[in-house]
């Protein structure tokens, strides 16, 4: 049972097949996938937000760039982190030209305290729980949480002032054999800083732990949730 289901429960029935699908990679299946589209729009709230968002470049979880029709590829690998927690790998590639931006993260899901958890960069310094409300439509909306920093011995809250929250909502889109998204990071004193709205189509295939490519996993991992 994928980490989705086991904190969605019964509602994990009310999404659309297709996304059902999607939410369902788990070790005990051994499903990945890779999904190829186009972000319709990438935009920022402006230069007062740039160097917070150019430091997310540093950890591959924002970036400052902008842009109208930016391909764009996203992959799901499952596999046991060294902690023995079964995790998801999202790692979302933007193709500014050349230059490409990732902004990845790791999820598992707390038995003890029913939580689903998310590593944000690729050395899993932040961390956020995630609310997952699957919609009478079919689609689903995810929430962050105030984010957690982690490094050796410390840790603290991170302070709201340079904390990112994200909304993320997914469908599918039937006609077109795609799911659409949409994505808008907010904070408390800027309000809306980042986003992108867009679509993919997803490809899903069967894949041996030792087959992850090895930049799904981050550089470090971090045990404290």
């Amino acid at each position: 049972m994928s980490i989705y289901k086991k904190y969605l429960g019964n509602d994990f029935s009310k999404l659309h097949p297709k996304l059902q699908e999607r939410f369902n990679l788990s070790i005990e299946n051994g499903l990945s996938m890779k999904g190829t589209g186009k972000m319709h729009h990438i935009w920022n709230a402006g230069l007062h937000t740039r160097p917070f968002l150019q430091l997310g470049t540093m950890r591959n979880i924002m970036f400052p760039e902008s842009g109208e029709d930016v391909p764009f590829t996203i992959e799901n690998y499952c596999y046991l982190d060294s902690f023995g927690r079964e995790t998801v790998a999202w790692i979302r590639k933007f193709h500014f030209g050349e230059k490409i931006r990732n902004f990845d993260a790791t999820m598992v899901f707390s038995e003890k305290q029913h939580r689903l958890i998310d590593y944000l960069g690729n050395k899993q310094h932040l961390v956020t729980d995630l609310e997952l409300t699957a919609n009478d439509d079919g689609s689903l909306t995810i929430r962050s949480g105030p984010q957690r920093f982690y490094e050796k011995k410390v840790g603290f809250d991170f302070p709201p002032l340079f904390s990112g929250n994200a909304e993320v909502h997914e469908s599918y889109d039937a006609e077109n054999d795609r799911f659409n998204i949409s994505v808008v990071v907010s904070n408390k004193t800027f309000g809306n800083i980042f986003g992108y709205n867009g679509y993919f189509k997803a490809e899903f295939k069967k894949l041996n732990t030792e087959d992850i490519p090895a930049y799904a996993r981050p550089l470090r991992e971090e045990i404290r949730e």
